[in-house]
């Protein structure tokens, strides 16, 4: 692997790291995922450092996450995170930052709709295809009331991708060689 790679994962998962340094909000006492701003840095890892970095990124933010580093939002930490309603979220972290990075990368000339539209696929789509069941088993709340749920969490994820959206296009064109 090449410098330039290690640098790229090496960032990511520190920007995913620092974004959880924003204070979650949290439902206290229901067991279910708080909503944070560290799946901006999913979505960034992909879009701006592409598939296979990003994935890697991700990969190794979830590896600190698992032996116990505190990196999540709240200061969340340990393998115990992984396996409880928000895991299927966070282990889909991976995938959803390649599968960007695959899609945003394939099309770097689309248009801001389109670009945001790919974001929305991984970071969105894919995310809540693995946690909400994954959250409706563990949780034991079943799917209908996990699909309920996660309703009040779209219109952030929303915001996320239109930021990260901004910030990719405006990386790519700044730099065209990312």
């Amino acid at each position: 692997m090449d410098t330039k790679s290690i640098v790229y994962i090496a960032l990511f998962a520190a920007l995913t790291a620092a974004l959880g340094l924003m204070p979650p909000i949290s439902f206290a006492g229901l067991g279910l995922p708080p909503i944070t701003a560290q799946s901006l840095g999913v979505m960034l890892a992909g879009a701006v450092a592409g598939a296979r970095r990003g994935g890697l990124a991700l990969l190794l933010f979830i590896a600190l996450v698992a032996v116990g580093l505190p990196l999540l939002a709240g200061g969340r930490g340990g393998f115990g995170v992984l396996i409880g309603t928000s895991g299927g979220f966070l282990l889909s972290w991976p995938f959803c930052a390649a599968l960007i990075g695959y899609l945003v990368g394939r099309n770097r000339g689309a248009n801001f709709a389109t670009t945001a539209a790919y974001i929305a696929l991984g970071g969105i789509v894919l995310m809540y295809a693995v946690g909400i069941p994954w959250m409706a088993f563990v949780g034991k709340l079943g799917l209908q009331k996990s699909l309920t749920i996660m309703v009040a969490y779209v219109p952030g994820d929303l915001v996320k991708v239109i930021l990260a959206t901004m910030i990719a296009r405006g990386l790519h064109k700044a730099f065209p060689n990312l």
